[in-house]
């Protein structure tokens, strides 16, 4: 097998063995942690197998052991609602065609990201989909060298040659911002998370170039309400209530009093909507609110939430389709990039 990323084949454990100057048995025991190897050999061993860029064979042992019918799912965080329920239908589908799935977490940390990487490639897993921390690509070299398919979610890496699906976020903002200028609104404000990921970046582009279509300014500092990153991503996370209540609150005591809001999620209208009970500002009568994400909860809001139903479940259908294809070697060649645009649903906190 040759190494696509650099046109050279990728060391094999022979190699490794010959580079440290030990028999391939003891350097096979020190990679996967077993006794026999002392502490100080089995640190050089890792280093250098991680200089090198080694990679087990995990595929090779399945043609001789057969396929673990086990897929990994790498996310962030299960607390968070979207991956939640991506993990819940990925599952599901998995389970139908016969295959476990193993959860890792990353946290939104690159470190987390490479160990669970590291620990999907130690599994011998059949294959992986991944929602990625998007800080740096190289993560997933690894993966892609041992021949493990992959699938992204929602994040893209487009410099990865991989298959990926997700929400039309653009589509979306365009949808829910559309829908509150059409009722009137000339000054709308997106609170979304501070966060580098490309889901926020596209949401932000498509919410200027709606403002711009219909001749109206996009100024970041009016329209734009971010709420400040968590400091740890396993107690909260950025899109809770009380974290956009405290932005929202900020913004209002400044003065800011738009025509409506529209927001990054269904959790941060929670926190948005008793920043705006607290000042007497009523909702849709004062200013619209328009959500994202059609929550459970978003109908028995008072008023009842308007927002946007995002397609979870078919994101999450059609990558693990496609990643049982790509491990059942019945996949077309060509990678598939496909965002599903979501669906608009209109109650009274825009009503007018």
């Amino acid at each position: 097998m040759v190494d696509a990323t650099n046109g050279r084949r990728p060391p094999t454990l022979h190699d490794l063995a010959r580079v440290v100057g030990l028999t391939a048995n003891t350097v096979s025991r020190a990679l996967n942690d077993r006794p026999g190897v002392n502490p100080t050999t089995r640190a050089l061993i890792k280093a250098e197998a991680e200089r090198l860029g080694y990679v087990p064979n995990v595929h090779a042992r399945s043609l001789v052991l057969g396929s673990r019918k086990t897929i990994g799912v790498i996310v962030a965080n299960i607390s968070n609602p979207f991956f939640s329920d991506l993990v819940s239908e990925v599952e599901f589908q998995a389970e139908q065609a016969g295959y476990t799935v193993l959860l890792l977490l990353s946290y939104e940390s690159a470190d987390r990201e490479r160990e669970a990487i590291g620990r999907a490639l130690r599994s011998g897993l059949d294959g992986l989909i991944a929602a990625p921390v998007q800080e740096r690509s190289d993560a997933w070299t690894p993966v892609i060298r041992a021949g493990i398919p992959l699938v992204l979610v929602s994040r893209e890496l487009p410099e990865l040659s991989v298959d990926f699906y997700s929400t039309d976020n653009e589509a979306g903002i365009e949808l829910t911002t559309e829908a509150v200028l059409a009722r009137g609104a000339r000054d709308v404000v997106l609170i979304d998370e501070d966060m580098p990921f490309s889901t926020i970046r596209l949401r932000i582009e498509g919410f200027r170039r709606s403002l711009e279509a219909r001749g109206l300014p996009f100024d970041p500092r009016l329209n734009l309400a971010l709420v400040p990153p968590p400091r740890s991503f396993r107690v909260s996370q950025s899109w809770h209530a009380d974290d956009a209540h405290r932005v929202a609150s900020d913004l209002l005591d400044r003065g800011r009093r738009p025509d409506a809001f529209v927001v990054g999620d269904d959790y941060y209208a929670l926190g948005l909507y008793r920043a705006l009970r607290e000042r007497g500002i009523r909702v849709p009568d004062d200013v619209m609110v328009m959500g994202w994400g059609n929550h459970p909860f978003t109908r028995f809001m008072d008023p009842p939430l308007s927002t946007l139903l995002l397609p979870f479940q078919e994101v999450a259908r059609r990558a693990t389709s496609r990643l049982l294809d790509r491990i059942q070697h019945t996949a077309d060649p060509e990678i598939v990039t496909e965002r599903i645009v979501p669906e608009l649903v209109i109650r009274a906190s825009t009503s007018r």
